[in-house]
């Protein structure tokens, strides 16, 4: 059975680490608009390259052209896969061009699933985690640290390194743009009955349980 799921919560909520498991267990495929924003500039495609003189002009893409690469995406994998979106749709217009983009392909949307998180709590987890600079081997200040002080548990290399981004600033800011622009769009979930919200805040494979019983349902 194909599924269409969306994966809702602020930066930092686990959506990647979840997307992961799902297509490694399930077969599905992550959509992630900043990925795929740049492999289709990078590709040189028509929407990448109306995407890259947006960019280049320190512009916002626009809805279209997002919309436009999601429809590219799913003609690209075809009927029999199933996908799930991480990072789109963020607004009402967005959802609203996610329905025509699915409807035209035979496809309708099974799950809308928001990771909750606190925010203190996701402050806390974003602000103390690291990697390493060589494998990418990821680690925290507080909840995981390497084996032994300054070597990587992965590949022994004593390099690591921080996101720039990874303040407590950013991460309130990035908060409370994802209450006033993306948290809006649950209702209109809510009011199909396809929304459920599972505790991001909870351990990984805790997290990962919750998400199969949903998909199973």
């Amino acid at each position: 059975m194909t599924l269409n799921i969306i994966l809702l919560g602020p930066p930092g909520a686990g959506k990647g680490t979840q997307a992961s498991r799902l297509e490694d267990e399930h077969g599905m495929v992550q959509l992630s608009t900043g990925d795929m924003l740049r492999a289709a500039v990078k590709a040189g495609t028509p929407i990448g390259l109306q995407a890259k003189a947006v960019m280049d002009a320190g512009e916002l893409v626009s809805d279209a052209i997002v919309s436009g690469l999601i429809g590219e995406r799913l003609d690209e994998l075809g009927g029999d896969v199933s996908v799930i979106f991480d990072g789109y749709p963020r607004t009402a217009a967005q959802a609203d061009a996610l329905d025509t983009i699915l409807s035209t392909r035979g496809r309708k949307l099974d799950h809308v699933i928001e990771l909750r998180v606190e925010e203190d709590a996701l402050v806390d987890r974003i602000t103390g985690r690291f990697s390493c600079a060589n494998c990418g081997a990821g680690y925290h200040d507080r909840y995981k640290l390497p084996k032994m002080e300054n070597v990587c548990d992965v590949c022994g290399s004593g390099e690591f390194k921080r996101r720039p981004d990874d303040n407590e600033e950013t991460v309130r800011t990035r908060m409370a743009e994802y209450r006033a622009k993306t948290a809006p769009i649950l209702p209109i979930y809510e009011a199909r009955g396809i929304v459920t919200h599972v505790d991001g805040m909870a351990p990984i494979d805790q997290v990962n349980d919750a998400l199969e019983t949903i998909l199973a349902g």
